[in-house]
């Protein structure tokens, strides 16, 4: 029988601590430099601002109106004003409803809701008022060019959606998480969109 000389022993074991320590070391290595889908989505929240699409405006609203009876104008009590305004549209989103399936260190799936308009902006101090009336009988108020306003917002909603502000949204939104997502490692990137609208909470 080989007798087991001290220094033996004592390489074998310093080879063995060694073994397990380079073990742990590659596993907690490869557990740094893999993200599962809550890792993936906390770095997706942080860049939400960058897929907005905004469309700036400059814009004349006409305004109108008389007093009635019995829904009928009465002659002599129009009022009428222009407004000239400045203004934006922003698209986008929501990123936190996007979903997020990690297949392996290459792959993964993520699930993006439909675009929608986020804000539509006026702004007050842009505001220019033109050819006011001076009724008497019918005089102008501020909620007269509140409600213009808002009649406008609406205006500026339709016509950004029909310039495909929604579209350009959805493809603002794919180029930011494709170019977040390749700088992560990732190299087979599937983006799919919702079929519906998400309910909102």
């Amino acid at each position: 029988m080989r007798k087991i000389t001290l220094p033996t022993l004592f390489f074998f074991l310093t080879t063995l601590i060694l073994a397990v320590l380079l073990l742990v070391n590659n596993r907690g290595g490869e557990k740094e430099r893999g993200y599962d889908s809550t890792a993936v989505m906390t770095r997706i929240s942080h860049i939400g601002e960058l897929a907005l699409v905004k469309h700036n405006y400059t814009g004349v609203i006409g305004y109108k109106d008389y007093k009635k009876f019995l829904n009928m104008n009465i002659p002599l009590t129009d009022k009428y004003f222009l407004l000239k305004y400045n203004g934006y549209i922003k698209a986008g989103v929501d990123f936190d409803r996007i979903k997020v399936k990690v297949e392996n260190d290459t792959t993964l799936h993520v699930s993006i809701p439909k675009p929608r308009v986020l804000d539509t902006v006026i702004d007050e101090k842009s505001v220019e008022v033109y050819n006011e009336s001076e009724n008497a009988f019918n005089p102008i108020k501020i909620a007269d060019y509140n409600e213009a306003l808002i009649r406008e917002k609406n205006v500026m909603i339709n016509d950004a959606i029909n310039q495909g502000i929604l579209a350009d949204a959805t493809e603002q939104t794919k180029l930011v998480l494709i170019t977040l997502l390749q700088e992560m490692g990732f190299t087979r990137i599937k983006i799919t969109e919702e079929l519906a609208t998400p309910s909102v909470d």
